[in-house]
């Protein structure tokens, strides 16, 4: 009677980490079929009311059996959020926020994106402009970054719905420079055509 208590244990830990192995071998034929630009991404793992200490592998298994649970099927061509950058965008519209977090996303040496204030034109107090404060902007390396970011502008011109930037006493439209900018040497100035204020649950992808 004794020699049948491990048989019995046997039998209930190779049973219970049953629905564990056809699991995993359900997650390799998924992974196995994977198109080509689909990756496998680790999540948290689930709740469950047994211990894993509890199981043991048998001869052959990977342990633990369960892990392929955790796993799940992600696509790359899936679009990407784009978190809350560093510009305050309180009374911003949705294509400057978007312009705002685009830019954070892009050159995380930028620190500072001004956005509403008080002007006596109307691009900054409707929330129409923002202003990408370039540290040491009078370096070569300052300039080289100011220039980058107006080509990123507009090089996304149409997403950000842009009406112009201002750098380095130049104003630039998407047609190409156009005239004086008035300064600006210490920021880039980008001014978009809006888009309406956030109305709450706005999603801003890359």
């Amino acid at each position: 009677m004794a020699a049948a208590v491990p048989s019995a244990a046997l039998f209930f830990a190779i049973s219970g980490s049953g629905d564990a192995v056809a699991s995993r071998e359900r997650a390799d034929s998924v992974a196995d079929a994977a198109p080509c630009c689909v990756q496998v991404g680790a999540t948290a793992p689930t709740s469950s009311s047994w211990a894993l200490s509890s199981v043991s592998a048998g001869p052959g298994e990977m342990a633990p059996a369960s892990r392929a649970s955790r796993w799940r099927v992600v696509n790359l061509n899936a679009p990407k959020l784009l978190p809350v950058g560093v510009a305050l965008e309180r009374g911003l519209q949705v294509k400057t926020i978007l312009a705002a977090r685009s830019i954070s996303a892009a050159f995380p040496e930028i620190k500072n994106i001004g956005g509403v204030r008080p002007d006596a034109l109307p691009w900054h107090p409707r929330g129409l402009a923002i202003d990408v404060m370039i540290p040491n902007p009078s370096s070569a390396a300052g300039i080289a970054l100011g220039n980058e970011i107006v080509r990123f502008a507009f090089k996304n011109a149409d997403r950000f719905a842009l009406q112009d930037c201002i750098w380095r006493g130049t104003y630039y439209t998407p047609r190409g420079p156009s005239g004086s900018g008035y300064g600006h040497y210490d920021h880039v100035h980008i001014t978009t055509h809006g888009g309406g204020y956030p109305a709450g649950g706005e999603v801003y992808v890359r």
